[in-house]
Order: C-alpha cells, then structure tokens, then sequence
C-alpha cells in the first residue's frame, strides 16, 4: 500500500457538491457574464474595519478550530488570537466546550501558552482553584475562608458553541448564537469525513494584510494557474469552475485535469481526483480538501491591515510509516509554505501595499472574479443586519 492508498469508508458527497461537479463536466456558468468592482476602502479604511470587527467578529458564530485539536476527552488549549482569552476543552464525555480562560476567584489567567494539554484537572496558577474540563469548580484551598461560598455558581465563564462536521465553532454573544448555518454547510464536512481526520500540523501565520485579501485568493479561480505556475497551477483546468452559497458561506469547485468523462461523481474518492472544493465561511475562514487531505485556515483579524492565519492539516490517519511521513511532509510543505504562505498570503501583502497609496480607488473584476463581489455584498449585509 503506498503512502495514500489508505481505506475509506465509502462516502457519497452531498448533492450540492455533485451539482457543482456537473457543472464543470457539462461547462456550465453560475457567474455573471458582466465585469464589476469592490470599493478598495473596504480593505485600507480603519474605521471599516472596527465596524466590521463590532458587527462580525464580536457579534457573528465563528470557527475556532478542527475537531482533530482535541481529539481525545480530558484536553484543554488557550486560544487568544480571537483578542478575548479563549480556552477550548473536550470533558471526559468528549463534549467540546469554549471559556473564558479566566479563573473565578480573582481573574487571573487560568492556563498559559499555546499548546494542548492533556489533564482532567485546570489549576489556577495564583491561588490554585480547580476546575474540570467541564467547566465547574471542584475545589480551592481554605475553603473556610470562604464562608457560604455556592461552588455551583463559580465555574468557568462558558461562551456558545457548536461542534459540527469536524470543527469547533464559537459565538461572543448568546443573543446572536445561531449555529443553523453552521451545521447545514457541516453536512459537506461530514460527508468529507472531517470529524475522523487527524491533525498533522498547524502553524499561524502573521499575514501584513485586510483579511479579506486572504479571503479573496480562495474566492476567484482567475490567479490560479497564474500565480501557482510553480506549484499546484499545473493541476488544474483554467476557467472550469462553478461555485454556489450556502447562507452567508460560499462553496467553490475547480476542475483539475484530469479527465472527468466517465467518472462517478457521487463517489467521494472519485470526485476528489478530478474537482477541488474551496470553502470560504463567514466571518473568515477557508477548508480547502484537496484528493487526499484537508487545509482548514481561520482568519483572526488584528487591525485593517494584518491578520493573523492558522493553518490546520487534517489526514486520514497517523504516518504509520517513513513513507508515509515523508509524502505529508511534502504536501504539507507545498500547500502551507509554497501556495499559502509564499504565494496568497503573499499576494495579499502586495495588495495591501498597493491599495494603500489609493491609486487604484476600485478593484476591477472579471467575469471569473465575482465571488470576490458576492463576498463583499455579504460582509455588507451582515453590517446592515448589526444596525
């Protein structure tokens, strides 16, 4: 068996996703015929930005990261790029839960650094109050100098959140925790077997650009066999894409070269060999499967002009061989420092740099760019929907 000849259970692709591929084998359009533009102050503005921050970022459900980060019960990990200090834990029942990493007694940070811990127990630093992955306070010292002190009403500040087709979503506010997008486009996920992934690698990447430059690579299929020349542009048709919404959430699909007479495309396997999906999610967020494993990337805006990315590789399985080691470590090489890092990140820091000096007041866009529109109409409406 080579390095990706792994079993799959067999898998049947959802039929918006085999709508899509049938567009591409019959040559069918969904974009406009018509060129357009995107204002270029939606990208270099500061006040845009803390209107986009106040009405998405802080208001709207958001993915915090893959399922496969936590892939065992009794792990916790900080998460602060958000710019609130997160904590995401999976209890003993294998429930995933988002806190506040803040300690009950006198609001010290509960758990530092970045990285997975393995423990059933959360031990404040300062005072040592203890807290279950679940959530509740199990004990502190001197407990008799806190007399009366209700252990039921001093667990862990929990925020909502939903863990659906392979991925932790969160939301700031309860009054705006409406997950139904989030699990009906998890039905793509589900059918692309995210939640049975394993993590390979992250990393986050700090991106000198508005985030919707990021978004905007993965939004249009125009740059792809142009700025990948070296890389992944070879393996795909140019110009054979199709591309659809799923309430606020765009799905895209690219032809590869691969022939596609003949092919079933309600076989998962099959129809990964010859379309390649991209999913830009709102507020931002990108899952890129490609044939035999998947990128998720979550965008955290710091300013107007710099986004913090984390790239998560999912595989089917842990490397049980060199072989197999070294064929991830080359694919995780090529997508996240070749592709992202090298070309669309990078490609984003030049826009930025550019729009900046306000020569180009409007992007202009072709007819193979109108996902880039479409997602600039959504951002709009979600900060009308704010007020």
């Amino acid at each position: 068996m080579s390095a990706v000849d792994i079993k799959h259970p067999p898998r049947r692709p959802t039929d918006g996703m085999v709508a899509l591929a049938r567009d591409i084998a019959e040559g069918r359009k969904r974009d406009s015929s018509d060129m357009t533009s995107v204002p270029a102050s939606v990208y270099t503005d500061p006040a845009r930005w803390e209107a986009e921050k106040a009405a998405i970022y802080d208001r709207l459900p958001q993915i915090l990261c893959p399922s496969a980060l936590l892939p065992d019960p009794g792990m916790a990990v900080p998460h602060d790029a958000t710019g609130r200090p997160l904590l995401i834990t999976r209890d003993a029942d294998g429930q995933a839960h988002v806190f506040l990493n803040v300690c009950r007694h006198r609001g010290t940070r509960l758990v530092e650094g970045g990285e997975v811990q393995c423990t059933k127990k959360l031990v404040c630093p300062y005072h040592a109050w203890t807290y279950s992955v679940d959530g509740r306070l199990l004990a502190l010292p001197r407990p008799d100098t806190f007399p009366g002190l209700d252990k039921g009403t001093h667990g862990l500040v929990e925020l909502p959140s939903k863990e659906t087709g392979g991925l932790i979503w969160f939301c700031p506010r309860e009054d705006t925790a409406d997950f139904t997008l989030a699990e009906a486009i998890g039905e793509d996920f589900d059918a692309l077997g995210m939640g049975e992934q394993v993590l390979f690698r992250r990393k986050t990447h700090e991106v000198a650009g508005n985030w919707k430059l990021i978004m905007d690579a993965f939004l249009e299929s125009y740059h792809v066999t142009r700025l990948h020349a070296n890389t992944i542009g070879p393996f795909f048709k140019d110009g054979a894409t199709s591309g659809d919404r799923i309430g606020p959430h765009a799905r895209a699909a690219v032809g590869r070269l691969e022939e596609m007479e003949g092919v079933d495309l309600t076989d998962m396997a099959a129809l990964r060999r010859v379309v390649t999906y991209a999913y830009q999610l709102l507020p931002g967020a990108l899952i890129i499967p490609s044939p035999d494993y998947i990128n998720v990337m979550v965008m955290m805006p710091q300013a107007h002009n710099r986004t913090l990315v984390e790239d998560f590789m999912l595989i089917p399985e842990p490397p049980a061989t060199d072989k197999a080691r070294n064929h991830w470590e080359r694919s995780w090489a090529l997508l996240d420092g070749g592709v992202f890092a090298s070309e669309d990140f990078r490609a984003a820091e030049l826009g930025q740099q550019g729009l900046a000096t306000g020569a180009v007041p409007h992007l202009t866009l072709g007819t193979m760019e109108g996902g880039i529109r479409r997602y600039y109409e959504t951002v709009e409406e979600a900060l009308r929907a704010a007020g």
